[in-house]
């Protein structure tokens, strides 16, 4: 029971944390139609502003500021570069924020080095939020779920309960229309894009006290975004939601499963041990696999069900 529970609260957190990341990414595409491979670059370059205002002026202005600044650079991107590849269409604007995310790599690298950054979880967040047996489960992962829901409600009555979300959510398919009733789309565009670069870096201060903050976090999680917004559905935020639960906790759950397809079968009793060296491929436990299981899924979901969990052919932010 103990192991159950410790690991379904650690899965939440980080499924969480997944989902924080995508829903950035998830408003870009569903609105904007881009999808902004520099996503996870933006989540490390909130990461490592986070610390450096964290050292300067403190986490709680660090947590403030480095969103703020990443919605800036977002909006400066949209406006000087995205928007003049718009009229080339999806491929042109994929290739520039593909180039785009390995620029921002190497900055972070000049401006803070190769090196680990000491991006420490502030006193009034240390300690334990629950014990379970003799399992604890830290504060800062309960702060950090928090941070993910209450960005979940308010990216929701936004986007669906608000006049700003109906305009948006109308500048992708009826964008002559909504510019004839005097709305200026581009200008609507360029916060959609500063919006979800915000969400990235918000991100970033979040989850670089949690995890490690060094050059190579945005190539260790810019994988497993697309592989959740694609299983949930391109462009639904309730799917990106529930595609960030599955993926945590079932990485959370293999990583600790050290058994084997080859180990169950024998306690059945359907093979000989002494028989084990003619089963390499069934000897690996779950452990080893953990990596690849989220990738499985995508194969799955694109095999069976190619618009998602949740997904509609409206790709809209709901």
């Amino acid at each position: 029971m103990e192991f159950i529970l410790i690991n379904l609260l650690n899965g939440l957190s980080y499924g969480l944390l997944l989902f924080m990341l995508s829903a950035g990414l998830t408003l870009i595409f569903s609105m904007m139609g881009v999808l902004n491979f520099s996503h996870a670059a933006v989540y490390m370059l909130g990461a490592y502003l986070g610390y450096s205002f964290s050292a300067w002026l403190g986490f709680w202005w660090g947590l403030c500021l480095a969103p703020l600044v990443t919605g800036l650079f977002g909006a400066l991107i949209e406006r000087f570069a995205l928007r003049r590849v718009h009229q080339y269409g999806q491929i042109s604007q994929l290739l520039l924020t593909f180039g785009l995310s390995y620029l921002i790599v190497e900055l972070v690298q000049l401006l803070w080095g190769r090196t680990s950054m000491p991006y420490a979880i502030p006193p009034s967040l240390q300690g334990t939020l629950l014990t379970i047996y003799s399992s604890k489960l830290p504060l800062y992962r309960g702060f950090m779920m928090a941070i993910s829901l209450v960005m979940l409600l308010f990216i929701y009555i936004l986007v669906i309960k608000t006049k700003v979300g109906l305009i948006i959510r109308a500048a992708l398919t009826q964008a002559t229309m909504l510019e004839a009733l005097g709305h200026n789309l581009p200008r609507i565009f360029m916060w959609v894009f500063a919006a979800g670069c915000a969400l990235a870096g918000l991100a970033g201060a979040v989850g670089g006290a949690a995890f490690a903050t060094e050059p190579n976090m945005a190539a260790s999680v810019g994988s497993i975004i697309f592989v959740v917004i694609v299983v949930g559905g391109m462009g639904s935020l309730k799917g990106v939601f529930l595609a960030s639960l599955l993926v945590g906790l079932l990485q959370t759950f293999a990583v600790t499963m050290d058994y084997s397809p080859l180990s169950l079968l024998a306690f059945l009793g359907l093979i000989v041990p002494s028989s084990h060296f003619s089963y390499a491929l069934l000897n690996i436990s779950i452990s080893q696999l953990a990596p690849v299981l989220p990738y499985l899924m995508l194969i799955l979901i694109l095999i069976f069900r190619p618009q998602g969990l949740l997904g509609n052919k409206d790709d809209e932010c709901v």
